[in-house]
C-alpha cells in the first residue's frame, strides 16, 4: 500500500435546532463538492444569541479528504 496525503479544511455549520445538526450541515454541504471525505472533527461549538435567547447553534468542524495531485 502506498502513502496517502490528506487535506484538512475548517467549516462552520449552523442550525436553529442543535449542534449536531449544525455539524451535519457542514459535512453534508462539503460532501456535495469534495470527494473522499474521511474524518470530521468538531473542534468548537458556540451559540448566537438574540434578546438573551439562543438564536443559532454553530459548530466549527475540521474535515479531511484524500489529496489527489493531478
Amino acid at each position: 500500500m502506498g502513502e496517502s496525503v490528506y487535506k484538512i479544511i475548517e467549516l462552520v455549520g449552523t442550525s436553529t435546532e442543535s449542534w449536531e445538526k449544525a455539524a451535519t450541515a457542514a459535512v453534508e454541504t462539503a460532501a456535495k463538492s469534495l470527494a473522499d471525505l474521511r474524518i470530521a472533527e468538531v473542534v468548537e461549538m458556540d451559540l448566537q444569541l438574540e434578546d438573551g435567547k439562543v438564536n443559532l447553534y454553530r459548530a466549527k468542524v475540521k474535515v479531511s479528504f484524500k489529496y489527489k495531485d493531478n
